[in-house]
């Protein structure tokens, strides 16, 4: 019994010394972590810049037909105007991304260092939310482009009768919340990571303010 006691005291002793170095070496730790976590968001949303320029751009080199139906549609304010509106929050996205980073990488504070990602995750979450509005919404309007701009297309509804235009408006409904759902799932599989490990980090940093 002796010896058994002689190790739980040697265990306890062990743990408190390991506790104690871990308090002295976990705020850098977290202060690394956080800062790579952002630099990757960075990077990912860079990535997805580029794929969305892509996805533009190539069909309208490669397809007559689609580039004759984007040089239709540049002609609608709404179509001009939801672009403009999607390009600036990219762009403004990136950067702020970009400022976080640079903000967690130059700080030594723990307190600024909690609001860096506290903020970081609020310009993650308001992306997120705003790109997943603009699927919603961008469905209705290409359908509403494609009546106006397509002679086909716009004789055919037309010619609809009320049934027909009901299946319509479902058929538009159910698309805009299967492409919903799948960029959704694509949102919290890749951002939602690491928004959490990024939480998990605020939630460390929180103890040594207490």
């Amino acid at each position: 019994m002796d010896e058994l006691e002689l190790l739980k005291k040697d265990w306890k002793k062990d743990k408190t010394e390991y506790k104690n170095y871990s308090d002295s070496d976990i705020q850098p730790m977290l202060h690394k972590k956080s800062s790579s976590i952002v630099k990757t968001l960075f990077y990912i949303s860079i990535a997805e810049l580029v794929f969305w320029i892509l996805v533009n751009v190539i069909p309208f080199f490669l397809s007559s037909g689609y580039k004759e139906r984007m040089d239709q549609s540049y002609h609608s304010p709404i179509f001009v105007g939801l672009t403009a509106l999607s390009i600036i929050v990219i762009f403004g996205f990136v950067y702020l991304l970009y400022k976080s980073h640079k903000a967690i990488s130059t700080t030594d504070n723990a307190k600024k260092l909690m609001e860096s990602i506290l903020r970081t995750r609020k310009v993650v979450k308001y992306y997120v939310a705003f790109n997943l509005i603009m699927i919603f919404i961008s469905i209705p309007v290409s359908l509403y482009l494609e009546f106006n701009n397509n002679n086909v297309f716009h004789d055919q509804v037309e010619a609809f009768n009320s049934k027909e235009m009901l299946i319509l408006y479902l058929f538009t409904i159910l698309l805009g919340g299967v492409f919903l759902l799948v960029f959704w799932l694509f949102y919290k599989l890749i951002y939602g990571i690491l928004l959490k490990r990024l939480n998990r980090n605020y939630q460390e940093l929180k103890k040594f303010e207490v």
